[in-house]
């Protein structure tokens, strides 16, 4: 008797919560600096949100560590819903597999509550590379392993092993060089430092029309409206070269179901606001709901997809 009256006592409890929640403002973890592609995301998607919840939802930026610093708080943070944080590819799949030494589990520490974008790698080939599509790419790697040079914004981060997955599919020997953003990557390409690699192509637009720059393959399942005539990588005779950076919303393990349907349609309303998904659309982002399921999935998959990148190229992260 004990336990059912404990059981309905917590039933009530939880239900009284969710229907007077949220009551005060929420607190929006962004991993990243301000004025960044996902700040600025996250502003639209968390002013949207606002509307429906009734209550603000205040940015705090904690950059730093690839964004675990900000991931590391919420998992530290009381699961009320009223914490809540922008998680991504970077954050809970590729940094709980390249820092053994962080405090979070990305399934473990979190409740994770729905998708809010995917943006697109496409492989960019700079003007100075002899190909004109990616079957005459591979083949001028193949006939010159170890000769021609991809640049990433970073060791670990997704373009890098996107062109590590391009390799391993391709049978081709490419040689990495990082840069510390993903515009040195754009400069090294337009003056032939480096011949390929993998890049949202928002703001390439007049290198690409003047032919400075040529997109050669979309690392997606469809094409992308901004580039119409490009092939998805699978239409160009490689299929499995997939690589996109996603974000969703992130609470703290623990938080009631109840509050995680209210949050989850909510992003669910935001992202179908055509206004928002024009802005994004501009940034080479786009707008992508999904259930909580969905976003728990995505990040099992991402993990295991990765994790064989990462260990047979044998990825490893400077101290």
């Amino acid at each position: 008797m004990k336990l059912i009256a404990a059981a309905a006592l917590a039933l009530v409890s939880t239900t009284a919560l969710a229907q007077t929640y949220p009551a005060k403002p929420l607190r929006f973890l962004v991993p990243f600096a301000p004025a960044g592609s996902a700040d600025v995301m996250a502003r639209l998607v968390g002013k949207r949100m606002s509307e429906g919840l009734g209550q603000p939802m205040l940015i705090e930026n904690q950059g730093g560590g690839g964004g675990t610093i900000a991931t590391e708080t919420l998992a530290r943070s009381q699961p009320d819903g009223y914490t809540v944080a922008l998680g991504s590819v970077s954050t809970l799949v590729l940094a709980p597999l390249l820092k053994p030494s962080l405090h979070y589990d990305p399934v473990k520490s979190f409740t994770h509550i729905g998708l809010i974008a995917k943006a697109t790698q496409v492989l960019i080939i700079s003007s100075s590379v002899p190909a004109k599509d990616l079957r005459q790419l591979i083949e001028l790697a193949r006939a010159k392993p170890g000769t021609l040079n991809y640049g990433s914004n970073g060791v670990g981060a997704v373009p890098h092993l996107a062109g590590e997955l391009f390799k391993s599919l391709a049978g081709i020997d490419l040689v990495h060089v990082p840069y510390k953003g993903a515009g040195q990557v754009t400069t090294a390409l337009l003056a032939g430092d480096v011949q390929l690699g993998f890049i949202v192509p928002a703001g390439l637009e007049q290198h690409l029309q003047a032919g400075r720059l040529r997109a050669i393959a979309v690392a997606g399942p469809k094409r992308l409206p901004s580039l119409p005539d490009v092939p998805t990588s699978a239409e160009a005779g490689l299929p499995g070269l997939e690589t996109y950076t996603w974000f969703g919303l992130t609470a703290a393990h623990g938080t009631p179901a109840l509050i995680v349907t209210r949050l989850n349609a909510e992003i669910n309303r935001a992202v179908a606001d055509k206004e928002l998904q024009d802005t994004l659309t501009k940034q080479g982002v786009e707008a992508w709901g999904s259930t909580p399921q969905e976003y728990v999935r995505l990040v099992g998959t991402e993990t295991e997809k990765w994790s064989k990148i990462i260990k047979s190229a044998g990825v490893k992260l400077e101290n």
